[in-house]
C-alpha cells in the first residue's frame, strides 16, 4: 500500500499549539543515526519559535537576565513540543526521536548531537547568517529552534542553498570577542568558516558566566536587520 504523507495532519497539529513557523526536512543524504538506531532517520520536522523582540534588542551591551529568563522559557516550551509531538508520532506507528533544544553533548568541539539550524535550512525555514545562526524572514535569527527526526513521510520543504544577508556586516563588526570571520554561509560548509566557537565560548565564559554558566550572549544577534523588522512589524501591530 502506498504511503502517503502527513503535511496536513503536522500543519493541524503545529497551529493548534501556537507553532507558526515549520518545515519537514529530507535529511537521508546525512545518513543520521541518533539514539542507538540502527536505521537512519530520513526526516526532520523543524520549527522555530520566535524570542521576545523586545528583549532581543537590548543585548547590544550583552546579555541581560530577561534575556536569560526567555531563553530558559523558550526553551521549555520547545522540549514540551518536541515531546508532544513524538508521542504523536508514535502513536501513528513511526519511529521518532526528539532533539534536546539546547544540549552541549561534545563540550570539546562545543557541539549537540545535530545542529538545529542544519534541519532548518533543509526544510526551507532559513539560512545561516555570518553570526553562525539560522535567520529567519518572519523573525530574523531572533528565535529558538526545535528538531524531531522520523521516518513518518513527509513533504519535505526546499532546501535554502544560499543565504541573504547580502552586504550586511553588523553582526561580525558587533561581536566583541572577533569570533565571526564574515564569511558567507552555504550549504556543506565547515562551523569552523564562519565562527571562531572557541573565541565565542571563552569570550562569554569570561563575561556572562552569570547568564546559564556562560552560554548566553546576543550581541551579535540584536544588531540584525531581519530582527530589526520583526521589532517595528510587532512595535506597529501592538500600536
Amino acid at each position: 500500500m502506498k504511503e502517503t504523507n502527513d503535511n496536513g495532519w503536522l500543519n493541524n497539529w503545529m497551529q493548534s499549539r501556537g507553532v507558526l513557523l515549520w518545515g519537514a526536512a529530507d535529511i537521508r543524504k546525512l545518513c543520521f543515526r541518533i539514539g542507538g538506531g540502527l536505521e537512519p532517520y530520513p526526516g526532520a520536522v523543524s520549527w522555530a519559535i520566535p524570542m521576545p523582540p523586545d528583549i532581543m534588542k537590548g543585548l547590544n551591551n550583552g546579555p541581560t537576565q530577561a534575556y536569560a529568563d526567555a531563553y530558559s522559557q523558550v526553551n521549555v516550551r520547545i522540549t514540551e513540543i518536541a515531546q508532544l509531538l513524538s508521542k504523536a508520532i508514535a502513536q501513528k506507528g513511526f519511529r521518532v526521536y526528539p532533539l534536546a533544544a539546547s544540549d552541549r553533548t561534545d563540550k570539546e568541539n562545543i557541539r549537540g548531537e545535530f545542529p538545529h539550524k542544519t534541519a532548518a535550512t533543509l526544510s526551507g525555514l532559513g539560512w545561516v547568517g555570518r553570526h553562525c545562526q539560522l535567520v529567519t524572514r518572519p523573525f530574523g535569527p531572533w528565535v529558538r529552534l526545535g528538531t524531531v527526526f522520523t521516518d513518518m513521510p513527509m513533504d519535505y520543504g526546499t532546501p535554502l542553498n544560499r543565504g541573504y544577508c547580502g552586504t550586511c556586516f553588523a553582526c561580525v563588526h558587533a561581536c566583541p570577542a572577533g569570533a565571526l570571520f564574515g564569511k558567507d554561509w552555504k550549504p556543506g560548509i565547515e562551523r569552523k568558516e564562519i565562527l571562531n566557537a572557541a573565541a565565542c565560548d571563552r569570550w562569554k565564559k569570561e563575561h556572562y558566566i552569570q547568564f546559564h554558566n556562560g552560554h548566553n550572549c546576543g550581541i551579535c544577534s540584536s544588531v540584525c536587520p531581519y530582527g530589526l523588522k520583526y521589532l517595528g512589524r510587532s512595535q506597529n501591530i501592538s500600536a
